[in-house]
Formats: C-alpha cells, structure tokens, sequence
C-alpha cells in the first residue's frame, strides 16, 4: 500500500474517533462561557443594586445631620455641603427617603408649600411618636422617682406615659430650614405636661462663601450638642431609660436652652467637625448651672443653698465646645470620637461656675452582605467629669457655707447585637460617684452624687421601621437605697405615626 494512502487511512480513522470528543469539549465549553457570562451579569446587577444602596445611604445620613443626629460614616459626612447650592437639591439629595440605612421609609419630602415673593415655603415632615411603658420594681414608687432620673422614664409601678412628641420639619427659603418638637408626657403624679422640646433654624447656606467653607448655624432653642445621647429624643434612645451619669449631670429632660450654635466641617482628609454654642444658663432644664429655686427645691446640689441672681452679661451665660472625628476603617466598620466641654455659672452665687467634660466613642460593624441592616454590632460609651464650684453662701440656718470644688464623675458604656433580622440584644453598664470637699450634706444619702452601678441587659424586637418592643432590666446598686441595691422590670412599646425617620441602629 503506498504510504500517502496509509497516511490517509490513519487520519480518516482518527477523526472518526476523535469527532465526538472534540464536540462535547465544545459543548462544555460553551456551557462554562454561558455560565461565566451569568455569573458576571449578576454581579453586575449586585454592584449596580450596592451603589443605589449607596446613594440611598448618603441621602438618609445626610438628612439625619440635619435634623439633629450624626452622620454614619466619615464618607458620608463629607458630602455636608453638597446640595446647598439651591433649595431643590438639598431636597433632592436630603429628603428622597424617609427611613435609615436598615429600612426603606416613604418619602416626606413636600408635604406642602406655598410660594411665597421669591422664597417657597415647604413642608418636609410632620409626625408623632408614642412611647409607653409597663413594669414593675423592688422600689417603692416614692424611691422609683429619683432611682429612674429620667423625666421620659419609667418612674412607677405599672404604667408609664412616657411621651407622645409631636414633630414639624420645613423648609423656608433656600437659606433656612426650621423644625420642632413639642413633648406631652404624664409625670410620676399623673399630671399631663406640656414642653417644648426644641424649636430652631438651621442654616441651609451662609453667604461670603461660609456655607461652602462648611459652616453652619442653628439658632433657638434646642439640645446642646454635649456628648451622644443629650442631643437625642428619647425615641431615638436604644434602651427605655437615660443613662444615670446624664439624669444627674444634665437633668431628666437633658440639657437645652435657647441660644445658638456654630458648626464648621474643617478640611481635615477624615470628617472632623468643631461646635461652638452659647445657650442661656437659667431654667429647670440647667440642673448643673443657673437652674433655678424648683430645681434646688427637688435636687440641691450637694445640699447647697439656692441663690437668686440675675444675668449681668455674657459671662453669665453658658458656652459649648465640641469637636467630632469620624473614620471608615473599612466598609464594614466606622468609628466616631468627641470630646465635648461645657462652661457656665451655678447658682450658688456671684462667683459660682461649673465645668462639664466628656469624651464618647462609638464603633460599628456592619457585614457589606447585611439584610436590610441585619446582623450588626454598635459599641457606644460616654464618660463624664463634672467641677462644680461653690461660692460662698449662708445656708437656711444661718450658717457661713465657704466655697469649694463639688467633684462628680461618671461613664455608661452600652453594646447592641442585631443577630437576626429585627431582632437586637444587648447590655448597658453605668457607673457614677464623686467626692465631696466638706460636709454640706452627705454623698451617701444623696440620690444624685451617691456611689452607684446599674446593669441593663435589653432584648429589643422591630416590628417594622415604624414601631418597636423593649424589654428591659435593671439591677441598681446605690448607696443611698436602704437594701443597697433594686430590681426593676421594663417593657416599652413605641409607634411612629407619620413620616418620621426611622430609627439607627
């Protein structure tokens, strides 16, 4: 046979078996490039639903700075003077959601307006939150009114009408914004009462290039931005009560008074923001400064006597300083720090004064793959210093009282696990105590300078973004108790009616 045909011969008997192989590679192959191609599609689809998810984020951060809150994230915050070239895209940008990062709310933007000349006057959110409770403790009532500091906490056996606030967002002009909050709530005797929690402008822009400079002015009166938790409604809380450090420091509805405040977002490469405030120091809400005769009537300050005076001049009143850091260390977690510092008289005299100091800290931990914000781990602590310099003074007696330094100090520290969505569990622990130089009454019998530790666990479960179950407990350990220490059950119910914001988490 001649060798071109046995060549022949070899290559057509190959083929004939090889043809079968080569089609079925060529069918897997054709199934792994339509399998990469699906692969690829969907995560194409993931990073285009990421960054509506991100845009969505920095609309809702950027609203809740504005109303009040602090920002989630460092990156976040950068963005603060983004849409103030006009009123619409500041509504655009701040008022497109309604809800937190963890949950989708309806939109508040626009619920009415007029224009008005050149300025159009809009309402952005009008809402009302119900917060009640129930529970039960080893105190008496008479003993749960200062165990439970708090003027929103539980203070009884039973039931509790904690609060029923009633909010009002708008929007004047391209230059201002203005919101507030009226509070109606039954005291420990069953007496409703009626407050103005805040009422307050808030500058949308400045002109000589201040507002593109970052910088931003809150005028009326409103919460003084000291620390963590003081600026927050009780709403926003995560546990039932006020941290005791806070109820002894600030008073049981926190410390506000009118005045203003000036907000600069420095330059710094990581969001870095410097407060500075002056508020008026006098009213019921200023336990720890002017104050006035009621408060000392319920809570004297280390027994010391209430001296009436009157504002002479700007050295009466009382100054802020607050500087914020914030940083994303990755995607997943973010960490905030503030120092904050408080300066004003008391009412213990001409030359009474008081000096507040606190530093607080927040880290977050939240899975990029989070459900709807689920799981996730929020770790928040605040401590406080508290000098409060006497002047002299003639007591109810008719004894000499010499100045002195009142020294009081205390921290909470609290951490909240989202281990499944909707659910939340977590522990508070609070300290606080001072040291008294000289004997004007003593520490131990002195609800608010005792010794005192207070644990909190707290199991919390969200019925949607709009309303939410707490339980509670509290073992307290004070030395002005007569068993040293109490038990106390809580269980708190709260609605949102309305388009408020949704709560963080």
């Amino acid at each position: 046979m001649p060798k071109i045909l046995q060549i022949a011969i070899a290559v057509l008997f190959i083929a004939t078996f090889r043809v079968p192989s080569l089609a079925q590679q060529q069918d897997a192959k054709a199934s792994k490039l339509q399998k990469l191609e699906q692969e690829l599609e969907a995560l194409e689809k993931r990073d285009q639903e990421n960054d509506r998810k991100r845009a969505r984020l920095k609309g809702d951060l950027e609203a809740l700075k504005k109303v009040g809150s602090f920002p989630d994230s460092a990156a976040d915050k950068t963005d603060h003077d983004e849409g103030r070239d006009s009123l619409d895209e500041a509504l655009e940008d701040v008022y497109s959601t309604g809800g937190s990062g963890a949950h989708e709310g309806p939109s508040s933007r626009n619920l009415w307006s007029k224009q008005v000349g050149d300025a159009k006057l809009r309402l952005l959110d009008l809402s009302a939150d119900l917060l009640v409770a129930i529970g039960s403790s080893s105190e008496r009532d008479s003993s749960l009114e200062t165990l439970q500091g708090g003027e929103h906490d539980p203070k009884r056996r039973g039931f509790t009408f904690q609060a029923f606030e009633l909010s009002a967002l708008g929007a004047v002009d391209p230059y201002f914004e203005s919101q507030a909050h009226i509070v109606f709530f039954l005291d420990a005797e069953g007496e409703t009462k009626l407050e103005l929690e805040e009422a307050f402008l808030t500058t949308l822009d400045l002109p000589f290039g201040l507002g593109d400079a970052g910088v931003e002015l809150e005028v009326g009166h409103f919460l003084t931005e000291f620390g963590r938790q003081n600026p927050q409604h009780p709403h926003s809380w995560q546990w039932i009560d006020q941290p005791v450090v806070l109820s002894r420091f600030f008073g049981g509805d926190g410390l506000r008074a009118p005045g203003f405040r000036l907000g600069w977002l420095t330059p710094l490469p990581w969001f870095s923001e410097l407060h500075f405030g002056v508020q008026n120091a006098t009213g019921e809400t200023l336990v720890s400064f002017f104050a006035n005769d009621e408060v000392f009537e319920d809570r004297s300050i280390g027994g010391l006597p209430f001296v009436e005076q009157d504002v002479r001049d700007f050295e009466d009143m009382l100054y802020l300083g607050r500087w914020d850091h914030a940083w994303d260390f990755s995607e997943e977690i973010s960490s905030k720090l503030g120092f904050s510092f408080l300066s004003g008289p008391n009412a213990t005299g001409p030359d009474g004064c008081t000096f507040v100091y606190g530093v607080d800290h927040v880290l977050k931990w939240r899975p990029v793959d989070n459900h709807q914000g689920w799981p996730f781990v929020s770790w928040q602590t605040e401590a406080l210093k508290r000098d409060y310099q006497s002047d002299d003074a003639v007591d109810e007696m008719g004894d000499a009282v010499e100045s002195n330094i009142l020294r009081d100090w205390g921290l909470y520290t609290q951490l909240l696990y989202g281990f499944v969505r909707n659910w939340a569990v977590g522990a508070r622990f609070g300290y606080s105590s001072g040291k008294e130089r000289g004997a004007y009454a003593s520490r131990d019998d002195d609800p608010f300078r005792d010794t005192r530790f207070r644990i909190s666990p707290l199991l919390l479960w969200n019925a949607s973004e709009f309303s939410r179950i707490r339980l509670q407990y509290n073992y307290d350990m004070a030395d002005h108790l007569e068993d040293d220490y109490a038990h106390s059950v809580w269980l708190g119910f709260e609605a949102s009616i309305g388009s408020h914001p949704a709560h963080q988490y």
